[in-house]
């Protein structure tokens, strides 16, 4: 599995926004699907919470890749 880490300047940054942020997902409407479809995992678990705030030392699992946020 690809790891990549995603730095961030504010506190928290929305897993939806992760997604688009690392193109995962072109749209928002896609990364919700991606999410209500629970192909995507935080931290090991699936999570369907589109409004998941991830902070630094998350890690999200996606289409192969895992994004580590710093």
């Amino acid at each position: 599995m690809e790891e990549q880490y995603v730095a961030i300047h504010t506190p928290f940054i929305k897993l939806e926004g992760l997604l688009k942020l690392e193109g995962v997902a072109q749209t928002g409407g896609e990364a919700k699907e991606m999410i209500q479809e629970g192909l995507i995992k935080v931290n090991g678990a699936v999570c369907t919470q589109r409004g998941k705030k991830l902070y630094p030392g998350d890690w999200v699992e996606a289409s192969g890749a895992r994004l580590t946020v710093r």
